[in-house]
């Protein structure tokens, strides 16, 4: 006869399976009633299975690690971002199927700021995230392109909720290029949303996408359901920089 442990196993129950023991001599000790013993066995899958699908989560999102609320200097935003962030973290934004775009010259925090949202969106509200540089992106794109699996990886993204497309002002290369680009964002457009960072403000959006034509057009799709944050000030690099230099004693 298959001991209980192995039929709860085959079941799947893993969790259960290894903590039946120990939760069982625990309800003998204390009295549970079976409706008692029988939830606390439950909850314990259900948690334990909840832990492995953010732990698989946040492996596929590719968020690069240390960007994290809890390493964010939110003094630094400008107050107009930091007002927005708590709304940003309860997620309404990826029901609405709106955008977040967030500009600003390097160093201002950018994308730091996405992916800790992001990130938060996984673990407080289990969404699929992926986060990806605007190049990295491109060129996966027209590899599909040429190999006809476009349809396909167009698809495979749609299962994300959010895309966190990073640094999109540094794509300004072939009109091949701009054509795949234009082609996934249209794809999402009013379906999915997005989170975009860019060191150009829209009015340069045109070294981007080179015809003034498609800018346009890419830009309406992007703004038409969109939260924008402009983010100014010193760069956080300049401002470490000068921190470790004025602890280092340094005068130079």
């Amino acid at each position: 006869m298959k001991s209980v442990s192995i039929l709860l196993r085959s079941l799947c129950l893993g969790e259960i399976a290894k903590r039946c023991d120990e939760i069982t001599a625990k309800a003998g000790r204390e009295g549970w009633s079976h409706e008692c013993y029988l939830r606390e066995l439950c909850e314990l899958e259900i948690a334990r299975r909840a832990q492995r699908r953010t732990e698989r989560l946040l492996k596929e999102s590719h968020l690069p690690d240390g960007k994290t609320m809890a390493t964010l200097d939110q003094a630094r935003l400008p107050l107009k971002v930091r007002r927005q962030v708590p709304a940003l973290l309860e997620g309404r934004f990826v029901e609405e199927t709106e955008n977040i775009l967030a500009f600003g010259l390097p160093g201002r925090g950018k994308s730091h700021l996405l992916c800790a949202i992001a990130r938060e969106l996984i673990l407080k509200r289990g969404r699929r995230v992926l986060f990806i540089p605007a190049v990295k992106l491109v060129q996966q794109l027209l590899i599909a392109k040429r190999d006809l699996k476009l349809e396909s990886v167009l698809r495979r993204l749609d299962g994300f909720d959010l895309v966190l497309l990073d640094d999109i002002g540094y794509t300004q290369q072939s009109r091949e290029e701009m054509e795949v680009l234009f082609t996934f964002l249209s794809e999402r457009y009013e379906r999915k949303s997005l989170m975009i960072t860019s060191n150009l403000i829209f009015s340069e959006w045109d070294k981007i996408f080179k015809d003034p034509m498609t800018t346009a057009a890419a830009i309406d799709r992007l703004v038409h359901h969109s939260i924008i944050l402009e983010l100014d000030g010193e760069s956080y690099r300049m401002q470490n920089a000068k921190t470790r230099k004025q602890k280092g004693g340094g005068t130079n």
